[in-house]
């Protein structure tokens, strides 16, 4: 009924894709040479044209929140540290 999944590697994976990438021939012609189904190489032709632009971007930039937000978790986490001072304050009082 089923048989065993094959399971490639990512370096294989990539082969592929820029195979198809730079239009070494058809994907069904793709998919005859390397032995995977045509669907799978425009699966990953496809995976590897979204991701491109990751590659090349500076991940320093984006590592950080926005401001405002960062801003807002922090006014956020100030208040609910000043309200837990003033039940604090007043508890003790008693």
């Amino acid at each position: 009924m089923g048989g065993i999944r094959r399971q490639f590697s990512a370096s294989f994976k990539a082969k592929v894709a820029l195979a198809a990438v730079r239009e070494e021939g058809t994907l069904s012609e793709l998919a005859c040479r390397f032995g995977v189904h045509p669907t799978q190489v425009a699966q990953w032709r496809h995976q590897l044209e979204e991701s491109a632009a990751a590659l090349f971007s500076d991940g320093r930039k984006g590592v950080e929140q926005d401001p405002t937000e960062r801003e807002a978790d922090l006014f956020a986490a100030l208040a609910r540290v000043e309200a837990e001072l003033a039940w604090l304050k007043k508890k003790a009082g008693l």
